[in-house]
């Protein structure tokens, strides 16, 4: 399925349900986190892992016959560093299960599609990775400007029915499809009453991640792809699930490409958050710049939880980890 993938950017899938083996759905288990918080059901890991066999060779079994249903996923919050509070959805220990069974047959698809300037929730890709591809970025590239571009509320502003649409350029699997649907309707239940919605992927769900990176592959990666390769001076680009950083030579690209992406994001339903989207002169030649004008040190922006500072007299960029204090 992979080579497939590979071999051909226009094929569509349409025998994948079949990949979900006991075999797989026993690697998808192994692969959770074992202290992670239980569902509605109530059931742990480590109660699961008891008779794994038999329990798996029964999940199985309801996937394919159809008789799989998915619940609702429980509500919680956890703090953010402004003081607001971020909605987590904790999944129950079966639909976990599947759900990264799903995860294993989409990114064998998909890792063949996806850019090289995307970096969040892929295999063997991490935020040190991004962090290390912007250093190269403004250290090589001749970058003056930085679009720190913030999606407003994105995970749950992404429309069911785009998803699917986007999904459906691969797979021509209807009832993978109708799976991935089901995990997009179930709901969340919070004090006892349950809400649907037709937007939104649940932060917490392990299908959420790869859902995101496939929508924002079609509305931002190739998109900017083709953007950048019409610009006239250097653009970096480096995404992050949905922190996005992009660098720019001239300052009126970077405005124009600004203006052109807030359309793109609206022809999707999607929007920037007009507070945290910020368009500023950064960059080794800024400050070159800045130092030139008697400006000073350039301004500085937040990228994976680092204040990214850029310094006055080196060509160089440092990081500072805002969570502990640390030079990375």
């Amino acid at each position: 399925m992979r080579q497939a993938a590979r071999q051909s950017k226009d094929e569509r899938f349409t025998a994948l349900l079949h990949h979900i083996t006991t075999e797989l759905l026993k690697r998808s288990y192994l692969a959770l986190a074992r202290d992670a918080a239980p569902g509605i059901d109530g059931v742990t890991w480590q109660a699961y892992g008891e008779n794994l066999e038999e329990k798996l060779k029964d999940l199985h079994d309801r996937v394919h016959k159809g008789s799989y249903r998915a619940q609702p996923a429980r509500r919680t919050y956890i703090p953010k560093p402004d003081g607001s509070k971020r909605p987590l959805s904790i999944l129950c220990l079966e639909d976990k299960v599947v759900q990264q069974a799903v995860v294993f047959v989409l990114e064998a698809i998909y890792e063949a599609d996806f850019l090289g300037f995307s970096y969040g929730f892929r295999p063997g890709r991490g935020q040190h990775d991004a962090l290390d591809a912007l250093h190269a970025g403004i250290y090589r590239r001749q970058v003056s400007w930085v679009l720190d571009a913030d999606i407003q509320g994105f995970f749950d502003a992404m429309s069911h029915s785009w998803i699917l649409r986007f999904l459906e350029h691969r797979i021509a699997d209807k009832r993978m499809l109708r799976l991935i649907a089901k995990w997009l309707k179930v709901g969340i239940t919070e004090d006892g009453h349950i809400t649907r919605s037709n937007r939104g992927a649940p932060q917490g769900a392990v299908i959420s991640p790869i859902l995101a990176n496939v929508y924002l592959h079609y509305v931002f990666d190739l998109w900017t792809h083709r953007w950048r390769r019409k610009a006239t001076g250097d653009v970096i680009v480096i995404r992050y699930a949905d922190d996005t950083i992009v660098g720019f030579q001239y300052e009126h690209e970077a405005k124009a490409f600004l203006d052109d992406l807030k359309e793109r994001l609206r022809a999707f339903e999607l929007a920037l958050h007009p507070a945290k989207t910020r368009l500023i002169r950064f960059g080794r030649h800024a400050a070159e710049q800045r130092e030139t004008r008697g400006e000073g040190k350039p301004e500085t922006f937040d990228f994976l939880g680092f204040s990214v500072l850029q310094a006055h007299t080196e060509r160089s960029s440092s990081w500072t980890d805002q969570s502990c204090g640390q030079a990375a």
